[in-house]
């Protein structure tokens, strides 16, 4: 029996079956040359901080920014608050109340991210992100009220945006272009600690180019599936994470609601 939390027995759905997929080397183009002309950011330099990580991730050699941050001497944290939008909002002698970073108050600025990984050699997994459709907060990544694709995605990727508002969701809260440099690989991790919902987080992620080594893995690591699909769902209670390779490779992640009637009939299919 799997180990995995997987999907009505599966470790992934494949919605290639469901879903066009055509578009995907004209979207691929449309991506790549668009993020030519965009600002993406850096992401994931903090999951063992943050407690998401498998366990085995805590003993490898990749320095998590939250670890550092936190052991900061004060002549440290000025050095680094120095590079932040206003160092004036900070005591340094009350710097162990401050959180940095992906999901705290105190997003990193650009100057920060760099400094990070040139003084203390921190990893970022993704350092190409680039959020189509933002979210304030990991917790609204399911709602769309009040939300919409930023003007900058629609006029750089309008395509690319046109077959995600095609997809089958009520609505959108969260949509994001993660890339990884060559030779990088994201760690394993998951979104979701198993038991805490109901049901699996509502997701859709798909890879135009069909290179991006996915994979699912279980708590021991000792089952690992890497998904060969080019637009899947998978279950974040699952440990996740990609592969390194010799070249750039990057997916779109779409987070919300399906549509009822889409659910329905993927139970039809997929349901026990």
């Amino acid at each position: 029996m799997s180990k995995l939390c997987g999907l009505w027995g599966r470790p992934y759905i494949d919605l290639s079956p469901l879903l066009d997929t055509a578009c995907f080397p004209e979207i691929d183009r449309e991506i790549v040359r668009g993020l030519c002309r965009v600002e993406p950011s850096y992401t994931g330099g903090s999951l063992k901080w943050m407690g998401v990580v498998a366990p085995w991730v805590h003993d490898d050699p990749y320095v998590d920014y939250g670890e550092v941050i936190g052991g900061f001497s004060r002549d440290e944290f000025c050095d680094f608050i120095a590079l932040g939008d206003d160092p004036s909002a900070f005591d340094p002698d009350r710097r162990s109340e401050y959180t940095f970073g992906d999901e705290t108050d105190h997003p990193l600025t650009r100057a920060q991210v760099l400094y990070l990984k040139y003084r203390y050699g921190v990893y970022f997994p993704w350092k190409v992100c680039y959020h189509l459709l933002e979210n304030d907060r990991w917790e609204d990544k399911h709602s769309g009220a009040g939300k919409d694709f930023s003007a900058e995605a629609r006029a750089v990727f309008p395509r690319t945006v046109e077959f995600i508002r095609g997809l089958p969701f009520v609505e959108i809260g969260r949509c994001v272009i993660f890339g990884l440099e060559a030779n990088d690989h994201a760690p394993a991790h998951r979104d979701t600690e198993p038991g805490s919902a109901i049901g699996p987080a509502q997701s859709i992620s798909f890879d135009p180019r069909g290179d991006k080594r996915f994979y699912l893995c279980d708590r021991e690591g000792e089952e690992r599936t890497v998904v060969r699909a080019p637009i899947y769902w998978f279950n974040d209670m699952d440990y996740h994470g990609v592969e390194p390779d010799p070249f750039f490779r990057y997916s779109i992640r779409v987070d919300g609601v399906f549509k009822p009637e889409f659910v329905k009939r993927l139970q039809r299919l997929y349901g026990r």
